[in-house]
């Protein structure tokens, strides 16, 4: 007879019951072709109530583990063994790093300051969205995306950035790392997708993950290099003319050119232009986006919300010229928008309402006086002769160059031991090849001012500045 002890049971007394039959029928425990106790025979011996066996042995029929035939009662079904391969896994150490490990000083972090974020504004959107528009929320979006919130970003492209729109060419998606999947299934994977090198590795890793091929070519002063892409037979290239990452490199028009050139002499090819955080110029007007220049038809647009707002909210867009709109309809447009509705309603009325070029504008006055501070703080701390700081007054990061002998592995080894964390340049090369080009990227968006000169302190005295 079957015995459990269900005196210490805690939650649903027929769900315990019902794990344990199934626990021993998988197990072999209770054999194929076993006949159960009657319902009634196992509550009286399990001291329970026959509501209790019946919902168990309903469980587990209707899972398939037991069967029954009428006027004889259950019987255990056939399984077919499975030989267990789980791979044992590593516990001697949490997830995420090792307990007691110093908290790093990270010199190259790109969150934003969560002090920044608009909060009250964005909790007041999205009150007024609730209240307002119930009926509205519930209805999916197009798959392109809101048309509230493509027209929204198209007046901002043309106040902001003079490119002349239309909603209609603008996908909405979640993060341009979903959009680079809809570029390869609309462009096609037997396309060759060029990269900068260095450059941004999650781009080359969505790619070739995607199915396609994906090449790098070199860079030079100006960007990347005209030559190498022939050369690598590349269909497609994605830059990020102005202001790279990592080197900070803006591309001036005549490499701009160059590429159009390139682009237009055969058809099929396109340049893909990821303008992630250029609203952050310290100086002047932002650089003039390429797709400004785009005589041919030739350049897909990209941006996102994750440098002008924060990371987390997940919005990216695109910019398609006329030529791909209708294909995209065509091979694409039966993709459902994985944008909330929710989301891209409060974010429109954020930026039609004017409340995003007020946040831009005052996020750039707060940059451009950390910025000038760190700048401060370095050239108060390093030796000139010894580091050179290599910026452009764009974006969110800048290099700095060390005239060190360590190798730029063993730089960061030493700084992390005296708890400060840094990237290098050499780090986003795509070949892998051990570089030690002495520079290394400071990112000013989220560092601590105040504990920023004791660091900067460290840095010296352990490279021996």
């Amino acid at each position: 007879m079957i015995a459990y002890d269900l005196i210490n049971v805690t939650g649903p007394t027929y769900l315990y019951l019902y794990q344990r039959l199934k626990e021993d029928v998988v197990s072999g425990k209770i054999p194929p072709g076993t006949k159960l106790p009657s319902k009634r025979n196992l509550a009286r011996n399990l001291g329970v109530s026959l509501i209790t066996v019946e919902n168990a042995y309903g469980q587990l029929r209707s899972e398939g583990y037991v069967h029954s035939e009428p006027k004889r009662g259950y019987f255990v079904s056939e399984l077919v063994a499975v030989a267990s391969n789980r791979p044992s896994r590593n516990t001697s150490a949490p997830k995420g790093g090792n307990v007691g490990e110093p908290e790093l000083f990270d010199l190259s972090s790109n969150m934003p300051e969560t002090d920044c974020f608009p909060f009250s504004v964005w909790s007041k959107l999205m009150r007024k969205t609730l209240d307002e528009k119930k009926e509205r929320l519930l209805r999916a979006s197009e798959g392109a995306g809101l048309v509230e919130l493509r027209r929204a970003i198209a007046n901002h492209l043309a106040s902001y950035r003079g490119m002349e729109v239309d909603p209609d060419q603008i996908i909405v998606g979640a993060g341009t790392e979903y959009l680079y999947g809809l570029i390869v299934n609309l462009l096609g994977r037997e396309k060759r997708y060029c990269v900068e090198n260095p450059g941004y590795r999650k781009s080359k890793q969505i790619y070739e993950s995607a199915g396609a091929t994906c090449v790098y070519a070199g860079m030079d002063k100006m960007g990347i290099k005209p030559d190498e892409v022939r050369e690598v037979g590349a269909d497609v290239v994605h830059i990020s003319p102005t202001h790279h990452f990592p080197t900070g490199i803006t591309m001036p028009a005549s490499r701009r050119y160059e590429l159009l050139a390139w682009a237009s002499e055969k058809d099929g090819r396109y340049i893909i232009e990821d303008d992630y955080d250029s609203e952050f110029r310290t100086s002047g007007r932002p650089i003039s986006p390429f797709y400004n220049i785009d005589v041919c038809e030739k350049v897909v647009y990209m941006n996102t919300f994750s440098k002008s707002l924060a990371p987390t909210i997940r919005i990216g867009y695109m910019v398609l010229p006329w030529r791909l709109v209708d294909q995209y309809r065509e091979k694409l447009g039966f993709y459902a928008s994985t944008v909330s509705t929710f989301e891209q309603r409060t974010l429109a009325a954020f930026i039609s309402q004017g409340y995003f070029e007020k946040h831009v504008n005052r996020m750039r006055l707060y940059y451009g006086r950390k910025r000038k501070r760190v700048m401060e703080i370095l050239r108060e701390r390093l030796p000139e002769e010894r580091c050179k700081i290599i910026e452009n007054d764009s974006g969110l990061h800048f290099n700095i160059r060390f005239d060190v002998a360590a190798t730029d592995a063993e730089a960061q080894a030493k700084l992390r031991d005296a708890g400060i964390a840094i990237r290098t340049v050499g780090e986003y090369c795509l070949d892998d090849e051990p570089r030690n080009l002495r520079l290394f990227i400071l990112n000013y968006s989220s560092v601590d001012l105040e504990r920023l000169p004791n660091a900067i302190e460290t840095v010296r005295k352990v490279l021996r500045l």
